[in-house]
């Protein structure tokens, strides 16, 4: 169960990332948080992110008609750059 669901729709991973850190810092630690991507990088962009980050990956939310992933927000996440979501701050 999602506390929240970001639905990306066509967007490239980067800009997901970047709207995604908003998200992230408003649901809060110990949220669960669906992203739908349909970009093909999203399986692997966002376990990655989640790896730089801290946050847990918690796979692909399986029945969903369009590609759903889902995260739990970590309490003590390292913050990444505004506009350049693979860098950490």
């Amino acid at each position: 169960m999602a506390d929240l669901v970001v639905d990306g729709g066509d967007k490239l991973c980067v800009q997901l990332l970047i709207e995604l850190r908003g998200h992230v810092r408003e649901a809060g630690p110990g949220a669960v948080i669906h992203l739908i991507a349909t970009d093909p990088a999203a399986p692997v962009d966002l376990p990655a992110w989640c790896h730089l980050t801290g946050h847990t990956y918690l796979g692909q939310v399986e029945g969903r008609p369009r590609p759903t992933y889902a995260l739990r927000v970590a309490d003590a996440a390292r913050q990444t750059a505004e506009a350049k979501p693979w860098h950490v701050t």
